[in-house]
């Protein structure tokens, strides 16, 4: 994806046909599911591309946007950190937050059923790791993707 936020269309244009469609235009300020758009081709590219904008500005205040690839029907999986200022962190298992609508989620399960043992440790781990890599002190929650055998960060909820 972009390494910060696009300067116009022509650069979201260019960086969509470097990492291949389908991808996700979002807010840089977003929350909440708002200011999100998946582009499958260039056509759509350029119709959405001004509606982020707009929905962007009319909700945070900021016309800041970015782009990632776009992962197809990936499991959405939240795992939750406590860290102390010791550097001290444990993660406390995940959920599986894949039921969503609208990128809002509807369904929280715990723990996820669709992960192996391997796969629960794994991305415990890297929670855990995540968060005493920043210097955490607090709960938080570290959200993945999952597709086939690939793991993606999403981001950390602090």
């Amino acid at each position: 994806g972009s390494e910060g936020n696009l300067a116009d269309l022509d650069e979201a244009l260019k960086l969509a046909s470097e990492i291949g469609y389908p991808v996700m235009l979002k807010a840089t300020s977003g929350g909440g599911g708002r200011g999100i758009r998946r582009c499958d081709s260039p056509d759509e590219l350029k119709t959405q591309y001004p509606r982020v904008i707009s929905e962007a500005t009319k909700a945070f205040g900021s016309a800041e946007v970015f782009m990632e690839k776009c992962i197809v029907n990936p499991r959405h999986v939240e795992v939750q950190v406590l860290a102390d200022s010791r550097g001290n962190a444990i993660h406390l298992f995940e959920r599986d937050c894949s039921i969503q609508r609208r990128n809002q989620k509807l369904i929280e399960i715990a723990p996820s059923p669709q992960l192996t043992p391997e796969q629960r440790q794994y991305i415990g781990d890297l929670a855990v790791t995540a968060a005493q890599a920043v210097n955490y002190e607090n709960a938080g929650t570290v959200e993945f993707l999952l597709s086939g055998n690939e793991v993606y960060f999403m981001e950390m909820n602090t």
